[in-house]
């Protein structure tokens, strides 16, 4: 079993400055968390409409080097796959010998895209939720989980500082906030798992059965608003968090568990099994982040063309409509 932390002791960095690389969906919920909570937060961003927003919430913005060379904890919340070129360009020559760097996932350290120099501090604190319920948590007074991990102790109190930033975020200290002992290979693994199994699956079955409803007759206001438009799924993903995956069933009626129980082991065929373990060979052996690197280098082609047939077909189409009149979508 993994050690698990409820609290941390955050006056270890109460009187740092605290870089805040990136101001996108955690970085910016990060950055007006710690601020709230009193923290001395900057900035660091190219010039680009997420340092405006950052300037028009009151923040200070610095250049990337700028903001490294001031900050004493410096925290990665840059994407994944700019990580690497923004590193070597801008951070790692400004990086001064007991400076605590902190990755919000595993996945350059782990795959070795990344190779911070031994005389820092190497902390990975990875929230298991989006940027706005880390946001949400922490205006409501509650935690939230995270991952931590140590890659290099140089100070001898990474795992402390770990701890200090979890709490100073708001992921523990509040109700329902743990921060589960683990590492940058467990949290990609575990991580881009989920990615490439059932939450990419998730998304793809809805729609498929989104085409099959309409196929038999049924509207697109009402296959849509059965389905997901409605957000009986937020309900049915706060009862799985709150009382368990199959536990939380018994709050459907009797026939729901029933086609529940019947119908969902059917879904979980032979060829799923290895699809699942396919997954995992490729994230563990580097093959899927050599594939990405790959598709960065080559501008994308890959994955616009996913998006543009994703935006053409009949669920994101009839959605637009649906969701125009609802208010909820420009």
């Amino acid at each position: 079993m993994a050690k698990l932390y409820f609290d941390g002791n955050m006056e270890l960095i109460r009187n740092m400055v605290i870089s805040i690389i990136g101001f996108g969906n955690q970085g910016s919920a990060q950055a007006l968390n710690l601020r709230d909570g009193g923290f001395r937060v900057l900035i660091g961003n190219i010039e680009d409409e997420y340092a405006k927003r950052a300037r028009d919430l009151g923040f200070t913005v610095y250049s990337i080097p700028e903001a490294v060379k001031l900050g004493n904890v410096i925290v990665m919340a840059i994407p994944d796959e700019v990580q690497p070129e923004v590193w070597v360009k801008d951070i790692q020559p400004n990086l001064s010998p007991g400076k605590i760097v902190i990755f919000l996932s595993g996945y350059n350290v782990f795959y070795g895209f990344i190779k911070p120099p031994r005389d820092v501090d190497v902390i990975m604190v990875a929230p298991r939720m989006i940027g706005e319920g880390v946001r949400e948590n922490f205006l409501n007074n509650k935690g939230f989980p995270v991952l931590i991990g140590v890659s290099n102790d140089y100070s001898g109190k990474a795992w402390d500082y770990a701890l200090a930033y979890s709490k100073a975020i708001g992921a523990i200290g509040r109700p329902g906030g743990v921060a589960v002992e683990s590492s940058f290979e467990e949290e990609t693994i575990t991580d881009l798992f989920s990615e490439h199994t059932w939450a990419g699956a998730f998304l793809f079955l809805l729609a498929e059965g989104y085409n099959v409803l309409i196929e038999n007759g049924v509207s697109p206001e009402a296959a849509m608003l059965e389905l997901w438009a409605s957000g009986e799924l937020v309900a049915i993903t706060k009862a799985i968090a709150e009382k368990g995956l199959f536990a939380q069933l018994r709050g459907h009626s009797t026939t729901s568990q029933y086609g529940h129980l019947t119908w969902g082991p059917h879904y979980v065929t032979d060829e799923v099994k290895r699809l699942m373990r396919e997954a995992i060979r490729q994230i563990k052996n580097g093959e899927f982040a050599r594939e990405w690197a790959l598709e960065k280098m080559l501008g994308y082609p890959v994955f616009n063309r996913l998006w543009d047939e994703v935006m053409k077909s009949r669920a994101w189409q009839d959605e637009d409509r649906l969701y125009k009149l609802l208010g909820r979508r420009k």
